[in-house]
Order: C-alpha cells, then sequence, then structure tokens
C-alpha cells in the first residue's frame, strides 16, 4: 500500500522546510510514503526548499489559482502516480505530522473512506475567541448539511481513500474543506475523525485575511453544494416561504371580508393582489424543484460514469455500474 503526503504550497519559502522536516517517510503496516507538493504559482524558493527536503514529486501550477485548485490537482496528481491513500497538509506546519498514522489508520482497517483530523479548537492560543465561535457554528451547520459528524469541518489535515479521490469532484475556487464534507456524505462516504494536535503559529492565515469574507464565502459554498446535492429539498424549503406569507396573507383578507369589518372605503385589494404573487412564485420555486430533481438523477448518472472513465484512465479494474444504488439516492 502507498501513501502519498500531499502539500499545497503557495509562497512557502519560509515554512515549507520546518513542515517537510517533520513528516513521516514510513508508516506502520504502509510499504510506501511518499511527500507530494503542489506549488500553486509561487514566486520564491518554494520549489527549491522542497527539492532540498527530498520532496519526491513536484506539481507546478503556472499561475496562482487557490487553494481549492490546488487540492484538486495534488488529488489528481496522487492517483496518477499511484497512492493507495491520500494525505493532505498545509505548509504552514500547523497540524502535527506525527499524527498522520492517526488519519491513515482507519482507511487501513477499512473503517473509513475519509478521515478528519480534528483540531482542539478550544485550546488553541492564537485563535480570537470570535474565530472559535464561527468555527464551531460553520462546523455545526456543515454537520446538518452533510449529514456528517465532523466537529472541526475547516480542518485541511485529512486523509482519503483511493476510491473516495476518484469520486470526490472540488467545483469551487475558494476552498475545499467545507464542499469535500458535505459531497462525501451526500454520496454516502464513511467520513471518520480522529483528534489531532497541532504546532504553533508559524504565519498567519492565508485563508481567512478577514472573518466576514470568510463566513460569506463559506455559506455561499454550503448553500451551493446543498442545492446542488439536495435540490429537491432546497427549492421546496425556498418556495415554503413565499407559499406560507401569501396564504397568511389570503387568510387575513377572508377574515377582514367575512367578517364585515368596516374597512373604511378600502378593499384590501393590494394585499390580495400580494397573496396571489407569493403563492404563484412559490409554487414556481416547487417546479423548479421537480425539475432540479430530475437534473439531480441525471447528475449522479454522469458521476458514475465519470468514477468508471477516471479508473478505466488509471487502468484500474471496471466495476458494474451502481445504477440501482443511484437510482435509490
Amino acid at each position: 500500500m502507498k501513501v502519498i503526503i500531499q502539500v499545497p504550497c503557495y509562497n512557502e519559502e519560509a515554512t515549507l522546510g520546518t513542515t517537510l522536516s517533520e513528516l513521516p517517510r514510513s508508516l506502520p503496516g504502509i510499504d510506501e510514503v511518499e511527500w507530494l507538493i503542489v506549488d500553486d504559482g509561487s514566486t520564491d524558493r518554494t520549489v527549491a526548499v522542497a527539492l532540498q527536503h527530498g520532496v519526491d514529486h513536484v506539481v507546478s501550477v503556472p499561475r496562482n489559482k487557490g487553494l481549492a485548485h490546488a487540492f484538486r490537482t495534488g488529488i489528481n496528481a496522487c492517483l496518477e502516480r499511484g497512492a493507495d491513500v491520500i494525505v493532505n497538509t498545509d505548509a504552514d506546519n500547523q497540524y502535527c505530522a506525527a499524527d498522520i498514522e492517526l488519519l491513515v489508520a482507519p482507511i487501513f482497517r477499512m473503517q473509513a473512506d475519509i478521515v478528519i483530523g480534528c483540531r482542539p479548537i478550544e485550546n488553541i492560543e492564537h485563535f480570537s475567541a470570535t474565530k472559535k465561535l464561527l468555527q464551531r457554528l460553520g462546523s455545526a451547520v456543515v454537520r446538518m448539511t452533510s449529514r456528517t459528524d465532523v466537529k472541526d469541518a475547516a480542518s485541511g489535515f485529512r486523509a482519503l481513500s483511493r476510491e473516495a479521490a476518484l469520486r470526490l469532484n472540488i467545483f469551487g475556487k475558494y476552498t475545499y474543506t467545507l464542499e469535500m464534507l458535505i459531497q462525501a456524505g451526500q454520496l454516502g462516504m464513511t467520513t471518520y475523525q480522529v483528534p489531532i494536535r497541532v504546532n504553533g503559529d508559524l504565519r498567519p492565515s492565508r485563508l481567512v485575511k478577514n472573518i466576514r469574507t470568510y463566513v460569506f464565502r463559506s455559506m455561499g459554498t454550503i448553500f451551493r453544494i446543498f442545492a446542488l446535492y439536495r435540490p429537491f429539498l432546497f427549492f421546496v424549503a425556498l418556495g415554503s416561504g413565499p407559499i406560507a406569507l401569501g396564504t397568511l396573507l389570503l387568510l387575513r383578507w377572508l377574515y377582514l371580508r367575512m367578517s364585515e369589518i368596516p374597512l373604511t372605503g378600502h378593499s384590501h385589494v393590494p394585499s390580495l393582489i400580494v397573496a396571489a404573487v407569493c403563492i404563484l412564485f412559490g409554487f414556481q420555486l416547487w417546479g423548479l424543484a421537480l425539475v432540479a430533481d430530475l437534473l439531480s438523477a441525471n447528475r449522479k448518472i454522469l458521476e458514475e460514469m465519470q468514477f468508471q472513465e477516471r479508473k478505466r484512465r488509471l487502468g484500474e479494474p471496471q466495476e458494474a455500474p451502481r445504477i440501482a444504488a443511484i437510482q435509490g439516492m
């Protein structure tokens, strides 16, 4: 069994050496452990530092395209290089490399498809109270949306089985952490979590430069992925609000008319019109729910075909398509 540890990098000259110096070269029960960095358009000596520390593979992106793209590029590169398990860690040495063994073990024992390393958020000194609160709230939202039980949804310290990596599709450009969990939950993958340790802060986070921007982008990712993988429920929920409001306005108008309360010369027709518009708009959204659900079934079939095509391209044994499972989702 081969494990490849991938490290997405963007101008990490100052911290990459420390990170690589602590990565393991062997793991219990694993035949090979290799290192791969994804150079996301760095303009400093990131690649030179990586080579000096004995990195096995360097994948370079011509210009900076963001963390999600670097993660996706690394996953594809690890698959092409025969990885059975892919471990992702950050270049700023945030995560304790000795805990990689904990990430890999559940996959090695075939207990999980994806393993997330959960940080002790409350004990991290360089996290502000606001950031800790947002971490808890964000993780709670992801748990409800993804139907998983991961306590630290934003953790980038994670391991994937080969099949999980073949099935996942990361669409976003900002970050992969939330999207990957939601997608894994909707695809029925077994997600496991293990407690991990963290190291001291070597540099400020580049992803969370502004808390408000991070929250808005993260919420956008959650809504987009939820709409993609649970479209029927998404559009039914959106349509239920206008229908409820329109129904209340309609009942109010009927009450006023039937109780013969003096209307002071007003027929309240505008309220009736607003009620009709709200109800009509809500039913249109419900109609979209049916259309989106049909498109979702087609997307699942396309995803299965993509999975089989990836396996064929990588020279792996083909499986019978899971049509029955797809139709039952």
